[in-house]
Formats: C-alpha cells, structure tokens, sequence
C-alpha cells in the first residue's frame, strides 16, 4: 500500500492538519481557473477543437479505458484524432512522438499503451509543455482535426472546447472524498463547469452529490477476457484459467483493480507486484513450472519484445451507452471552425 492510501482512504487525526490544507488548495485552484477565465492569464487556442479526458482522482479511475472508447467512436464517424499526454516526470524533453515500434516505454506506460492501441489510427505525442506537444502533432499529423489531451484538466493555459471527466466512486479511487492533500480527489464535482461531461462508475457504492447542473453518464468498467500477447487472435474468458498454474504480474499502478478481479475469478494465482513505472526484465515474466502468466494489458505490452507463449493480458475495456457518442458527437459539431 502507497503512503498516501494510509490516510487518504479514511479520517485520521492527520486531517486536523490536512484538511485546511485542502481548502487552500481548492481556493487556489478556483482562483487560477477565474484569472484564465478573465483573460488575466491568456490562455493558447489551438486552430481544431481540444478535448480535455482526466480524473477527479489521482488515481487512472478508468480515464485510460473511457479515452480508448473515445478515440474509437471518433474514429468511427469520421474524426482523424491525436493524442497529447504528459508522459512521465523523465520525460523534460521536446515533444515526441511515442509509437507501437517504441521497444521501451520511456515516455510512461500508459502513453506506451495508448501508442499499443490506437498509434497506427491516432498519433500520440508526450512532452513536458501540452500546448508544444500539440503543435508538433499538428504539424507533423495536418490531418488530424480533434487534439484529446490525456489528463490536464487544470492546466487552463491550453483553452479546451469539451471537457470528459472520469468521475470512479469505488473505494480506491474515491477515497474518502477529500481534496488534495487530504484525500485523492483533484477537484470536487461541485466546481465542475456546466458545459463539462462527468462520466461516472460505481456510483451505486457512494452517495455523491455530482453537480445538477453537469450532464452525468453511466459507464461500466468490464476486463472478462485475455488474450496472448505473440498472438492477439486468441482470446479466452478469465474464467477459463481456473484448472491452470497462474503466475499474476503487474506494477502497483495496476495492482488494486488486477489483484481484485483475480480475487473475484477464483483463480489459483501467485501474485508478484513490483514498483509503479517498473520496466520488466525477461526473467520477471519467466516462470518454467507455470501454464500461464497474466498480466495487466499496460504492463503486458510492455514485455511483448520478450514475451513467449504463456503471457496473457488482460484489458480494462469502457462499455459507455450511445447517449454519452451523440452528446459528445453534438458538442464537436457546435463548435465554431477556426
């Protein structure tokens, strides 16, 4: 378990401290949205429409899986969209671009997995400065039309036309509802503008208050399947690993959701979890005695230049109904041409 988790998932008499240390980063946070608002800090307009997709916790909280469903659906009606991301602290560089050819996941394993995943379709771009990351893709990717900023949410100084928050009740990522530094929550939903898209999931677990004048969407959270890593054609129910060996790698940033859903599939497993951002070495994914070695899809493809024929991933794919498509679909349309 994280430091952070031994207070930020209950009250302890640390919160005396940190909870007015929460208010102070809200007030602080509201302040710098109204002085982009007021042009008093200009914000940088890109000429196609920008896309902001993040969490209102620290936690991922199914942001990743609701931006691949996202990219999906406008690749679907005709969008040729890019994707711009942080990346890790590491990564202080200019702007590249992160590629499925990329052998190590230097720019993050999440933009490695995004680059896995939609890379041939939807550049992905990972640099310290969004906006400059943004230009590059533009100019090296004229096609494209829609930029789909992975996180950023707070980072007003790149104007942003849709906003899709992933809003995770469940318990780890929720917490206990606090902000920074208090709990793991960045923004309360109440301060969410009316225009912004919350995408909700497991809000039958919390009673929430998400604000009534933001359109809320249900999404649900579904990872049943695997598939071989050599060969992505062959796939299997979860469930039929039950009369296997398990061995079940993963790093901490996908531990918790992983360890539940083998806990909740009844399989027989060993379980190794190693460090968040931990770059796997063939040995760790080697174990002679076992049929089968699953791991968290992120972490997987990570390990497909060494991966051998026992290495199953497991996805965490977004099931949205097509009322939040059209929303979004609708909102794009709106928007003025540049």
């Amino acid at each position: 378990m994280k430091l952070s988790e031994l207070y930020w998932h209950r009250v302890t008499p640390l919160h005396v401290v940190l909870w007015p240390l929460s208010v102070l980063y809200r007030f602080f946070s509201l302040m710098k949205k109204l002085c982009y608002w007021l042009d008093i800090f200009p914000p940088v307009k890109l000429p196609v429409p920008v896309i902001v997709v993040d969490s209102i916790s620290i936690e991922d909280s199914g942001k990743t899986p609701l931006l691949i469903w996202l990219i999906d659906s406008l690749l679907a009606h005709g969008y040729h969209p890019g994707i711009i991301t942080r990346g890790t602290q590491g990564n202080s560089g200019p702007p590249v671009a992160v590629t499925s050819a990329d052998s190590l996941p230097h720019s993050g394993g999440k933009a490695f997995l995004l680059a896995q995943l939609c890379g041939t379709s939807c550049p992905v771009w990972v640099g310290n400065d969004r906006i400059a990351a943004a230009q590059a893709l533009l100019d090296a990717h004229p096609e494209c039309n829609v930029i789909i900023s992975n996180d950023g949410l707070q980072y007003y100084r790149l104007e942003r036309d849709i906003e899709v928050i992933a809003a995770d009740f469940d318990e780890h990522s929720f917490g206990n509802g606090l902000l920074l530094p208090a709990g793991p929550l960045r923004i309360a939903l109440k301060d969410v503008g009316k225009s912004s898209i919350i995408v909700t999931s497991n809000s039958q677990n919390h009673y929430v208050d998400t604000n009534s004048q933001s359109k809320t969407y249900n999404m649900k959270l579904v990872n049943e399947t695997a598939y071989q890593v050599l060969d992505p054609h062959k796939q299997k129910m979860i469930t039929d690993f039950r009369n296997e060996s398990i061995q079940a790698v993963t790093d901490a940033d996908n531990a918790h959701w992983f360890f539940e859903l083998l806990q909740k599939t009844d399989l027989k497993v060993e379980l190794h979890a190693y460090a968040e951002n931990h770059r796997f070495t063939p040995q760790e994914i080697h174990f002679a005695d076992h049929d089968i070695v699953l791991m968290p899809e992120e972490n997987a493809l990570e390990c497909k230049d060494f991966a051998h024929d026992k290495l199953w991933a497991v996805p965490k794919k977004a099931w949205v109904n097509s009322e939040l498509q059209s929303a979004l679909l609708r909102k794009l349309r709106d928007i003025p041409a540049a």
